[in-house]
């Protein structure tokens, strides 16, 4: 097993709430990890329907089970009828840790909890390995080619799993069990051309209408469908940053997808080789490095703040990190060579702003790591050593 970050957490949420809830994609490895952490809990699968049956049948008696032990409850938004018991029996024990849940439906789970287990319950994901993870255990692709096209699932480093094996059969998978539970979508063909339409789309802002006319469907289903991908940690979605730059007109999203593998496979890439001509190189080095931003702070417990920014001559900063009441300022370039002109939203960006030079970095695809006047340069390897 791959060490996680996210083990610690869980151990510290299990000291201060009776359940903790741990949602996050299929396969990012919520099973191995809670097995791993509380390796004296019963374990229990809601998708075997056996187990299933006898939860939804007797919630009660199944939960009464576990009551000493404590339970890992596998895919719990499965048997919703199990959680006003649950709070029962967590009342009653006040017992810290007592039971876990997992679940790799964002919406269903929470949903469940917020009902029945508000204030009961510590809620944390994990999402596919983040950079940090991988270098630590020795990991991490020596090039940036090979990190944009494997991606970060666990099992194509556990069991040497070849990308283009891997995600074709994760992504086939994923629409017909996750997809179809979450959401009442007749056609299955048309939402796998909606998700390559999505994944073509990384880094730009979210238009429903222009969207929906590529595939002729409404505005409406494609806003339906984007939650869709959304609750079952497909994508996410990075906002405008709000305030009162008097050059910020853009309230529209950004769509980025939590892996740059599953983006690869789904625009048909079958080789790391073929990503450094691909139109859209810049755009994956930018999913890549908000992504793994993002999974880094989400498994070190923390709700990453996080934005973008656009004025209204299309100047962008393509990240912006609020922590602690800082604000640092990231730009993003593919390229591996540093040249003046990468500068030049941050320059503008500083003008409106107001933000000090050591608050603004510049990632790029190269290695090194430099220091110019108008801010940090770091390679793409240094994604950790962001504030």
């Amino acid at each position: 097993m791959i060490p996680r970050t996210l083990h610690k957490v869980l151990l510290q949420r299990a000291a201060l709430f009776p359940i903790v809830s741990l949602s996050g994609p299929r396969q990012s490895g919520k099973t191995t990890l809670v097995r791993a952490v509380f390796p004296d809990h019963a374990y229990l699968n809601l998708e075997n329907l056996d187990v299933q049956a006898a939860a939804a049948e007797d919630p009660r008696g199944f939960l009464l089970r576990l009551k000493e032990q404590g339970g890992i409850v596998d895919e719990a938004q499965k048997v919703p009828a199990l959680f006003s018991y649950m709070q029962q029996l967590a009342d009653e024990t006040e017992r810290m840790g007592a039971f876990v849940l997992t679940g790799s439906q964002n919406f269903l789970l929470n949903e469940a909890i917020t009902q029945s287990l508000s204030g009961r319950t510590a809620i944390v994901r994990l999402l596919p390995l983040d950079i940090q993870e991988l270098e630590n255990a020795s990991l991490a692709p020596d090039q940036l080619s090979k990190s944009l096209y494997s991606g970060c699932y666990p099992a194509l480093f556990d069991r040497a799993i070849p990308a283009e094996i891997y995600y074709p059969s994760y992504l086939q998978t994923y629409v017909e069990r996750d997809v179809r539970s979450l959401k009442n979508i007749g056609n299955l063909h048309l939402f796998q051309r909606f998700l390559r339409l999505c994944a073509g789309r990384i880094g730009r802002l979210v238009n429903l209408a222009t969207m929906g006319a590529e595939l002729g469907i409404d505005a409406k289903t494609v806003r339906s469908w984007l939650s869709v991908l959304e609750a079952s940690y497909m994508i996410f979605f990075l906002e405008p940053y709000f305030n009162n730059f008097n050059k910020r007109l853009v309230k529209s999203p950004k769509l980025y997808f939590f892996d740059t593998g599953v983006v690869c496979s789904l625009l048909g890439l079958n080789s790391p080789d073929q990503i450094d001509g691909f139109y859209l190189r810049g755009q994956l080095f930018e999913n890549f490095v908000v992504s793994e931003y993002v999974k880094m702070r989400i498994h070190a417990g923390q709700e990453p703040r996080v934005f973008f920014w656009r004025d209204s001559s299309g100047t962008e900063i393509d990240l912006l990190i609020d922590t602690a009441g800082q604000l640092y300022a990231v730009e993003i370039k593919a390229g591996m060579t540093v040249n003046d002109d990468f500068f030049a939203a941050l320059r503008k960006f500083r003008k409106y702003s107001g933000l000090p030079a050591e608050n603004c970095f510049l990632l790029y695809g190269g290695e090194e790591r430099i220091q110019r006047k108008a801010a940090s340069v770091l390679g793409w390897r240094s994604i950790s050593t962001l504030p």
